[in-house]
């Protein structure tokens, strides 16, 4: 089977967090399709005088990868196919890579209305009019291969083929390092067919090559309202109109006033120990979790001691249309909050301390300079409680995130809430490929890595083991599932109640996946059991982060013969 992800925009640095992480973590083939923001990549043996102009000027960004090569153009417009495959560990393995990937887009530009296209000896890539006066270059293949511990290798990188991007993009670089020949695409060699055409021609293509025709495929829906859901619902919340773009009727769902299940009711239990710890947060100025986000387990959690402490004020710069925390224009932050919490950490005597995050994206570094202040803090007054921190994406800026990776929590939370098809519907300012690159980062940094989503949002049961699946493929040991509960009728709607046997039946199957730990009930939430779940993870890593193994890239030679 080949596990097909069409990810939408992708900004290049996360794509290659990804790419490593299900290369060297998991032996599934799988295929990501995307496009990139404006970019420029370099190859590790490119020539820099081939860059003409200063990315920056152009708006673009300047990368480094390790794909073979020269120096290339990824921008809008393009389709970037990334498979990572097992392969032989031989030799021909890396050219007979490179030829499959060859023909696959040769058999896609005739599928979508463009024959006649080729292949030039001495370059690899796919060509118009190869032997013609005026060879056009339509698609760009850079590959590496990396070696894995079990006799095999898995392949990295792909092609990129150009369907309607700006070519004078092109006109700033040296393409390829190939001075004497032009960039084309299907566009300016009149075949107008829409992007999303020519995915789905790529993707068939590559389900017969790759997958026998056996596919697993999940999307990220990230188009815009067709005219009839325009017309038909008109003035719909952006919020709404999200999720009947991704195939969630809302009308169906649930009535927020309807009576909830009996596996939902929550005893209100508010016993000394609750009270006490209220009064401890409360008179150190500190912000819960369980009570800016409406947690249902708060008197279950308070009861026994523990709490999820909220950092960098009680302000999110972020509307997810499941989240009832506080959306006003956020505070500056407070520079004792991280002391304070560890003082509240040393009070309640906690053996694990769970702390947690509002998005704070005004400011540089997202919030994550406070975030490790806090991990230190605690662990100078506690230096035997364990530290987990459930951490926003940074908006995916690596310094950002390694700041809070250098402070060495010892498990490390990043929610990615909901399946692709209903990433941009639940939490438009976050990223499926962008949230499974933070964990592939924090994975190969050495640390425990945890992840927890939501069910009832619209979502089928094969989504959502598609979600785990991908995230034990980047080395999550820990996943939470609960049931979604509307907090208000300005949020999303709960398309249904999930029974306390699917649950148990998404618990059975996440330890088939390999998740060593997977806490799913209805009332689950990201830190609900948190130090027992850490604990049946395995517990603290202690190794040192993972460095990727660093080979040159594999030479492609043109002795094949091409069918």
């Amino acid at each position: 089977m080949l596990r097909v992800r069409a990810l939408g925009t992708v900004p290049y640095h996360e794509a290659f967090a990804l790419q490593h992480a299900l290369a060297t973590g998991t032996d599934d083939d799988y295929l990501l399709v995307l496009s990139h923001p404006h970019v420029y990549t370099l190859g590790p043996n490119a020539d820099r005088a081939h860059i003409l102009r200063d990315p920056a000027s152009v708006g673009a960004t300047l990368e480094e990868t390790d794909r073979g090569g020269d120096v290339t153009y990824h921008g809008p417009g393009q389709l970037v196919a990334y498979p990572i495959l097992s392969v032989d560990d031989d030799p021909s393995a890396g050219p007979a890579h490179v030829h499959r990937l060859e023909q696959l887009v040769i058999a896609t530009l005739r599928d979508v209305g463009l024959p006649g296209a080729s292949v030039v000896d001495e370059y690899p890539g796919v060509w118009i009019d190869s032997t013609g006066s005026s060879p056009r270059k339509i698609a760009a293949i850079g590959v590496r291969t990396v070696r894995r511990t079990n006799g095999r290798r898995r392949t990295l990188h792909g092609v990129a083929l150009n369907v309607d991007c700006d070519l004078a993009m092109f006109g700033h670089i040296v393409p390829c390092g190939i001075a004497d020949r032009a960039v084309t695409s299907l566009r300016a060699e009149g075949i107008a067919a829409p992007f999303l055409t020519v995915m789905e021609a790529f993707i068939a293509r590559a389900a017969e090559v790759w997958g026998e025709g056996e596919v697993d495929r999940h999307d990220v829906i990230t188009g815009a309202a067709t005219p009839a859901q325009s017309e038909d619902h008109p003035g719909e919340r952006p919020l709404i109109r999200r999720l009947r773009q991704a195939g969630v009727a809302p009308e169906a769902g649930l009535q927020i006033s309807q009576r909830k299940p009996e596996w939902l009711r929550v005893p209100v239990h508010m016993g000394k120990e609750y009270l006490t710890l209220g009064k401890t947060v409360h008179d150190l100025g500190l912000a819960t979790v369980c009570e800016e986000a409406g947690c249902p387990n708060i008197y279950e959690c308070w009861s026994e001691g523990t709490a999820t402490f909220m950092i960098n004020g009680e302000r999110c710069t972020r509307a997810c249309g499941f989240c009832q925390v506080d959306t006003r224009h956020p505070l500056p932050l407070a520079p004792d909050e991280p002391e304070r919490v560890a003082q509240a950490v040393q009070r309640m005597g906690l053996a694990h301390a769970v702390v947690t995050c509002v998005a704070r994206d005004d400011l540089p570094d997202g919030g994550a300079g406070a975030m490790a202040e806090t991990i230190g803090a605690i662990r100078a007054r506690q230096p035997d409680t364990t530290v987990e921190v459930l951490i926003s994406d940074c908006r995916g800026d690596a310094p950002s995130l390694e700041t809070i990776f250098a402070a060495r929590p010892d498990v490390l939370n990043h929610n990615i809430e909901t399946v692709a098809r209903l990433q941009r519907a639940v939490r438009p300012s976050a990223g499926y490929a962008r949230s499974l690159a933070v964990l592939a980062r924090a994975a190969a940094a050495g640390l425990v890595t945890k992840s927890g989503l939501m069910v009832g949002l619209g979502e089928v049961e094969d989504e959502v083991i598609a979600t785990m699946a991908d995230l034990r493929a980047v080395g999550v040991s820990i996943i939470t599932i609960g049931q979604y509960l509307r907090p208000s009728s300005a949020h999303l709607p709960v398309s249904r109640y999930w029974t306390p046997d699917e649950f148990d039946r998404l618990r059975q199957i996440g330890a088939a996946l390999g998740v060593p730990h997977v806490e799913a009930s209805p009332l689950t939430r990201s830190s609900y059991h948190a130090r027992d779940a850490a604990a049946a993870a395995g517990g603290p890593r202690t190794q040192e982060p993972v460095t990727l193994e660093r080979v040159a890239p594999t030479p492609v030679t043109r002795t094949l013969t091409r069918a």
